[in-house]
């Protein structure tokens, strides 16, 4: 075992309410006679002076002993010695020390047997998430040379690469994020275990795997991450279709940067650091439909490949469990990702209907790192920036000016038509050329109204 004394600023890293909470917790337990230590990702962060957003706690104490000792506790998983004590509305999982059994589906332990502070310390996925912290002692304790690896800088894991990975086949990609998440190199048997047991992965349920894929896409180098994702064989595993991306050629005078993955690699690099979850999937996902759209002709094209793209990523999103609302979003971002392209040449009330969208900053943040990570020319980003600081709120949502009831009154029955009409008149609102509601009516009149009352569109309405 080895120590590590720490100074006396440290914890002062940590929100003083969330501190206060969790010493609280420490110092209950132990007034009880119960050994208590903040455990995992706290004690790696402090030492790394990273943000810290939660503690989890480790003690000796069994799960009834603590829910015993605190006034609101939640049993979320007993049967594994975890609790969560609620101080001052902060959650703080409490942890009794244990050993796991075997784990025959690659997921879930057979056993669970509460055991010491070492032992718990031994069954830890990854060295530097097994360090313990005395927080009234200011000591880190250090059973598997995580301190060492901390200082490396390296993801190894705790005993056998092999045990580690394929009690919990998530570790193959918890070992990506933590090094993306990090800037951490995986250590050489580490890695080559992750690449043996890449396949083995969709053995965990999409769910985990997707708020694993989502942490490294929206974490601080979703580039690398990629790249290991790729290297490893990850990537062919969960998602085929992303990694089909690699070599399907681009033409070079609008692609020089090279092949459909590295243009999209080269997005994240250029956006630094994206943290919406649906940009970045969308993001990933926006060139996903050139490869099964390619074709050589004059030169190298993928039509429709935005269309197709859209259908690819609305599987690719149900796969990943997400939201009927999340996967809207995504599948309306890459559908739309080539607007931008006509969009000086747009009529207005087409312009003006694209830039009302309700996501359409994340529409043009797609299409920014989409020019930065090829061509470079943002000229249509900044058109359409400054068509929104060009147009009011009311110029782009005009208020309506006739209702369908006005429409009965001029003798139409209601149907489809109706919708087409009104679309049609707000055209003619976001074109600027009606602005009253007796210009509106007006206009239907001469535009629908036929004098035999067969509501049928006259020839003029095409104009519109």
């Amino acid at each position: 075992m080895a120590t590590r004394q720490l100074g006396p600023s440290v914890l002062a890293q940590i929100p003083s309410p969330l501190l206060e909470g969790a010493l609280t917790v420490v110092k209950t337990l132990a007034d009880a006679g119960h050994r208590a230590v903040f455990a995992g990702g706290v004690v790696r962060d402090l030492l790394l002076g990273n943000a810290v957003s939660d503690i989890d706690i480790a003690t000796s104490a069994l799960p009834a002993e603590v829910e015993a000792l605190f006034p609101k506790t939640i049993a979320v998983g007993k049967h594994f010695g975890v609790v969560i004590v609620v101080i001052d509305s902060i959650n703080y999982e409490v942890a009794t020390f244990r050993i796991e059994g075997g784990y025959v589906d690659g997921r879930h332990p057979v056993s669970v047997r509460f055991a010491g502070e070492e032992e718990d310390a031994r069954r830890r996925d990854f060295t530097v998430n097994a360090l313990f912290l005395d927080p009234l002692e200011k000591t880190v304790i250090d059973y598997t040379d995580g301190l060492i690896d901390l200082d490396r800088r390296v993801i190894r894991t705790v005993g056998s690469p092999t045990q580690r990975l394929e009690e919990d086949k998530l570790r193959v990609l918890r070992a990506v994020r933590f090094a993306c998440q990090l800037g951490f190199e995986i250590e050489p048997e580490t890695y080559a275990e992750v690449k043996r047991q890449a396949k083995k992965l969709l053995q965990v349920s999409w769910e985990r795997i997707r708020d694993e894929l989502i942490r490294i896409l929206t974490g601080p180098d979703a580039a690398r991450g990629l790249d290991l994702l790729a290297d490893s064989g990850i990537l062919e595993v969960i998602l085929p279709e992303v990694d089909a991306m690699r070599g399907i050629p681009q033409p070079p005078e609008f692609h020089p940067e090279g092949d459909v993955f590295v243009h999209t690699r080269l997005m994240f690099k250029k956006a630094g650091q994206i943290s919406d979850p649906n940009l970045a999937l969308a993001v990933l996902l926006h060139d996903v439909g050139k490869p099964p759209t390619l074709s050589v002709r004059e030169r190298i094209r993928f039509d429709g490949h935005d269309r197709k793209g859209a259908e690819m990523a609305e599987s690719i999103c149900r796969r990943l469990r997400l939201s009927g609302e999340e996967i809207a979003e995504i599948v309306d971002l890459v559908g739309e990702h080539l607007r931008f392209i006509p969009v000086q040449e747009m009529r207005e009330s087409t312009l003006k209907r694209f830039l009302r969208k309700h996501n359409i900053e994340k529409h043009l943040e797609l299409h920014r790192l989409d020019c930065l990570a090829s061509h470079g020319d943002l000229t249509s980003y900044h058109f359409c920036r400054a068509k929104l600081e060009e147009f009011s709120r009311e110029a782009m949502r005009p208020p309506r000016l006739i209702s369908g009831y006005d429409l009965i009154a001029m003798g139409l029955t209601p149907g489809p038509l109706f919708s087409r009409i009104l679309a049609d008149l707000e055209d003619q609102q976001l074109e600027g050329k009606i602005t009253s509601r007796e210009r509106a009516l007006e206009w239907v009149r001469n535009q629908y109204v036929r004098e035999d009352d067969s509501n049928v569109p006259s020839p003029e309405s095409k104009e519109s």
